[in-house]
């Protein structure tokens, strides 16, 4: 489950991090009350679950209290990626200095938590990786260990940060880490955590997505699942008994379980690609949920492929390839589909998947069938 903003925020307050004065208003007038008290100026931002909310015209800054009601009354009740804006967060202006990124993460490929630092901020990681490398280090974290002050300091030394920076910067990753292990976390991130020109640091945007099976034991957080999932796709795979998450990519993931899904978004990213979704039917593979899987896959607009990532241990992986055949056929697929699929009957799959247009990896590696799917889409670009 992805928390909004003003609930990560709070979350993050609650462990140490330091974050701006901020409150969640419903209305312009309440907006109008709550910056006064907060103090002026300040930003207004809405809460919906998706990113690009700065190019979409969801976060404006406001001077005056009369912005401050009349950019409420613009936001709420408007859509953002098609996800209506029911909260708007008002926040206290800061003056930013340098902007920073700290996150915590699970490595799919190792199946650890992993830490990341860069020394720059207010874009994403992935872009940083690919292409300012030197600017970001990452670092596993042991589970039973945690991560530890000084590996935090090491990492914010390894970025160039020096001095007082280190100190602070390492401090608040570390109590990134402990949301990240108390609430059961897949992501933790602050992007971007400013220095202001008063040489503080603040967290002025929140980013926490809880592990679904373990919201059981945070009822204390009062968190309603299904009045937050605004995307229709995300909706209707609940409906269908599977897990899905909308991403901003363009490669479809569909995989039998959490862990090869994971892997596959990391190594799709890896080969500079970008995920379309993170898609995993919880170890279920019949042919009726492999078909409602790559519909709900193929309803999202400007796919370029989709890899698929199967392993039956008991449960035999041929009737998956059915449902994906018979949807193959009905609606005529035309962009690659890529399939990686082992264990029970797995011979058999391969003859359907195949038969079916399907382009089927016997690797048991899924960077090799990953490689194999971008050698395809660099040869028909």
């Amino acid at each position: 489950m992805r928390l909004y903003e003003f609930e990560a925020s709070r979350l993050f307050a609650r462990k140490g991090i330091p974050v701006p004065r901020n409150a969640v208003v419903t209305s312009p007038q309440e907006a109008r009350e709550k910056a006064e008290e907060i103090g002026l100026p300040v930003m207004l931002k809405a809460q919906v679950l998706t990113g690009g909310r700065g190019l979409a015209g969801a976060v404006q800054a406001a001077e005056s209290l009369d912005q401050v009601e009349r950019g409420t009354e613009s936001l709420l009740g408007s859509s953002v990626r098609g996800l209506s804006v029911r909260q708007v967060m008002v926040v206290r202006k800061v003056n930013v200095a340098k902007e920073l990124y700290l996150g915590v993460t699970i490595d799919g490929y190792r199946g650890t938590p992993v830490a990341i630092v860069s020394s720059e901020g207010g874009v994403s990681v992935n872009q940083l990786v690919m292409e300012q490398p030197k600017s970001v280090v990452m670092k596993p974290v042991s589970i039973s260990k945690g991560l530890r002050l000084a590996e935090a300091r090491e990492m914010c030394l390894k970025v160039g940060m020096e001095g007082l920076e280190v100190t602070q910067v390492a401090s608040i990753l570390s109590a990134l880490y402990r949301v990240f292990e108390s609430y059961d976390c897949l992501v933790a991130e602050i992007n971007p955590l400013a220095r202001t020109t008063q040489g503080k640091h603040l967290g002025l945007d929140a980013k926490v997505e809880i592990d679904d099976s373990s919201l059981y034991r945070h009822t204390d957080l009062n968190l309603d699942f299904e009045g937050r999932i605004d995307n229709p796709r995300e909706r209707k795979g609940r409906e269908i008994g599977v897990t899905y998450v909308e991403l901003d990519g363009d490669i479809g993931i569909i995989a039998s379980g959490a862990g090869l899904g994971m892997a596959s978004m990391d190594i799709i990213k890896q080969q500079e690609m970008q995920p379309a979704n993170f898609l995993e039917t919880g170890g279920g593979i019949t042919a009726e949920l492999l078909y409602n899987a790559m519909d709900l896959v193929m309803q999202k607009e400007g796919l370029r492929a989709v890899f698929i990532n199967l392993y039956g241990g008991i449960n035999p992986i041929h009737e998956g390839a059915q449902g994906i055949g018979k949807y193959m056929k009905e609606y005529n697929v035309s962009i690659p589909v890529v399939a990686k699929a082992l264990g029970n009957r797995q011979e058999e799959t391969w003859k359907i998947f195949r038969e079916h247009g399907v382009h089927v990896v016997t690797d048991i590696s899924t960077e090799k069938a990953i490689e194999y799917l971008a050698g395809i889409l660099e040869r028909t670009a």
